[in-house]
């Protein structure tokens, strides 16, 4: 514990950094490319903080853990904990059944109770589920947050190339899809930021659709982030003109004004995850990988460090732990 360096700056490496500050350590923080930017899959974020909805598709460990990350980044940075609400169109019905079905922590709406809460998004005939407990927040401005508080104990990112192999001592490696462990893969995400004073929500909303699912979160002041919950490709490069037609489109099928708003950014990027989307810590002689955060970065990434450190302080191997 009296020589530890966490390469990669992410929220991953923050949190781990973070979590050792909270226990006495100082440890030492290396990012190839300095302060977190666009060079990396933690400022695409959609900032979501809900594990319940997670769980329609989400192993239980990220369903338990995720319990915990709203407490835990409110101890940061701001979060909003409006819940989070999921619709379908009229015609996906089934679709919105079925995700009931696989979930808990809900209460099915509509009518005047989904007007109260979300005016914009109440039509005739809709349906919705309340998370209530679910919370968001802003990733990029979470991530700022977290540097700073690292500033204050002394902690601040070394921008420079290194491995493992580079540097003594332990090592904690979250360097994502760079690490090259064996059984990652790159997940791509996608997004786009709009802007327009005509829709407001309060709480981000999942859209279940079969082919195109969507989910909105609202940054304030008319900012709208839009992404694809999951894309099942490994390939590289910004946006492509087909998944900004998806999103926009499935965006306009939640509320028409989104057909009028400025597009003010768009970003993409791949995210590291295990065949089972669970994250893990994996020890590996002196470096311990937190690694596979997938698209539950901001869930997990709390409670990630927190075994790690533990591993670290007193030798306990959570259920997050793994030894290769």
């Amino acid at each position: 514990m009296a020589d530890v360096t966490i390469i990669g700056a992410g929220v991953a490496g923050l949190w781990a950094a973070h979590a050792l500050s909270q226990r006495g350590i100082t440890p030492r923080l290396i990012d190839r490319h300095g302060a977190p930017g666009a060079h990396g899959c933690s400022w695409w974020a959609g900032g979501m903080l809900a594990p319940f909805c997670e769980g329609a598709t989400s192993e239980p460990a990220v369903i338990a853990h995720g319990q915990r990350a709203a407490s835990d980044w409110a101890g940061v940075t701001e979060v909003t904990q409006n819940g989070s609400l999921v619709v379908a169109l009229a015609r996906d019905r089934a679709e919105l059944d079925r995700f009931a079905r696989r979930t808990s922590g809900h209460d099915r709406i509509g009518g005047a109770a989904l007007a109260d809460l979300e005016p914009d998004l109440a039509t005739a005939g809709r349906e919705a589920l309340l998370f209530g407990t679910e919370a968001h927040l802003s990733p990029r401005r979470a991530l700022a947050d977290l540097v700073a508080a690292l500033a204050v104990k002394g902690i601040t990112i070394e921008q420079a190339e290194a491995t493992p192999d580079d540097i003594p001592g332990t090592v904690i490696d979250c360097r994502g899809l760079a690490a090259n462990l064996p059984g990652l893969r790159g997940v791509r995400g996608e997004m786009v930021m709009l802007r327009t004073p005509d829709v407001t929500l309060a709480r981000p909303v999942r859209l279940l659709h079969p082919r195109h699912p969507l989910y909105i979160v609202p940054r304030g002041d008319g900012v709208f982030m839009l992404g694809a919950t999951q894309i099942e490709s490994a390939a590289p490069g910004p946006v492509t003109a087909r998944a900004l037609l998806e999103l926009l489109s499935a965006a306009y099928a939640l509320h028409p004004a989104f057909a009028e708003a400025q597009v003010i950014e768009t970003g993409a990027d791949l995210r590291p995850a295990f065949a089972d989307h669970v994250p893990r810590v994996i020890r590996r002689g002196r470096v311990l990988h937190l690694n596979g955060l997938f698209r539950h970065g901001y869930l997990m990434a709390p409670a990630l460090a927190r075994q790690a450190a533990d591993y670290l302080e007193t030798g306990t191997k959570g259920d997050l732990f793994h030894e290769d």
